[in-house]
C-alpha cells in the first residue's frame, strides 16, 4: 500500500512537472500553468454558475449510466445463456461498439431533438455496448458446472440468470461497467458540446469559442478529477468482488 502511494505520488509529481515544461515552452495562450489552472478550478467551485452545469451534466450522466448498466448487464446474461443468439449477436455488438458514435449524432439529435434526452441517448450509446460484450463473455466463460447446476435444479432463463450466472460472473461484469460508465460519462460531455444550453461540455465549448485557456484547463481538470475518482471507485469494488469481498 506504502508502495502504491509513492508511485502515485510519483507520478503526479512527474505530470506535473511535464505539465509545467509544456507550459513554459509553448506559451500560456496555448496552454496554462498547472497552478493557475488548479486556482481557476478552486474559483470555478466557488460559483453557483459551474454547479448549475455541473449539475445538468450529473443527472444527465446518472440517467445514462443507469440504463446502460442495466440494459448492458440484461442483454449481455441473454445472449451468454443463449449460445447462438450470442453466436450472431457478438459481430454485431462488436461493428457497433467500433463505429465512430459522433457519426451517429445526427439520427440522436432528429430522434430526441435538442435537450437532455439526447445527452442521455448519446451517452447510452456510448456505454450499454461494452457492457453487453463484458457481461455476455463474462457469462461464457463461467465454469460449466454452474450450467449444470441450473438444468438439474431446473431454474428457468431468467433464475438461472440472476441467481447463479450473475453472481458466478460478477468480477468480469464489474470491468464492463467500469468501462462503459467513463464511455457513458464521454458521450454525454460530447453530447453537451454539440447541441445542449448546460452542462459541463456546454461550458467547455463556450469557453473555447472565446478561447478562454485556464477556463478551458480548468474545467477538463475537474472533469478529469471526477472521472478518475469514480474510476477508482469502481476498480476498489471490482478488486473486492474478485476475492470474494
Amino acid at each position: 500500500m506504502k508502495s502504491s502511494r509513492t508511485d502515485f505520488l510519483l507520478l503526479a509529481a512527474g505530470l506535473l512537472a511535464l505539465w509545467q515544461l509544456v507550459h513554459w515552452a509553448v506559451g500560456p495562450d496555448v496552454l496554462a500553468s498547472p497552478w493557475a489552472t488548479i486556482a481557476r478550478a478552486a474559483g470555478l467551485m466557488r460559483t453557483s454558475a459551474f454547479w448549475d452545469h455541473a449539475g445538468a451534466t450529473a443527472v444527465a450522466f446518472a440517467v445514462a449510466a443507469f440504463i446502460s448498466i442495466v440494459g448492458g448487464i440484461a442483454l449481455g446474461l441473454w445472449l451468454g445463456l443463449r449460445r447462438f443468439a450470442g453466436d450472431v449477436a457478438d459481430p454485431i455488438l462488436g461493428t457497433l461498439y467500433s463505429i465512430p458514435k459522433i457519426t451517429l449524432y445526427p439520427i440522436i439529435l432528429l430522434i430526441f431533438g435538442l435537450g437532455v434526452s439526447a445527452k442521455i441517448a448519446f451517452g447510452v450509446i456510448h456505454g450499454v455496448f461494452p457492457i453487453a460484450i463484458f457481461t455476455m463473455n463474462a457469462v461464457r466463460n463461467v465454469a460449466p458446472v454452474y450450467h449444470r447446476t441450473a438444468r438439474v435444479m431446473r431454474l428457468t432463463l431468467l433464475g438461472a440468470a440472476l441467481t447463479i450466472m450473475a453472481p458466478a460472473a460478477l468480477p468480469e461484469i464489474l470491468a464492463g461497467i467500469r468501462v462503459g460508465v467513463a464511455l457513458t460519462l464521454l458521450g454525454v460531455l460530447i453530447g453537451e458540446l454539440f447541441a445542449a444550453t448546460a452542462g459541463l461540455g456546454f461550458a467547455l465549448r463556450r469557453a473555447m469559442d472565446i478561447h478562454a485557456v485556464t477556463d478551458i484547463m480548468a474545467i477538463a481538470l475537474l472533469l478529469f478529477v471526477f472521472a478518475a475518482g469514480a474510476n477508482a471507485l469502481l476498480r476498489i469494488v471490482e478488486r473486492r468482488a474478485r476475492h470474494g469481498g
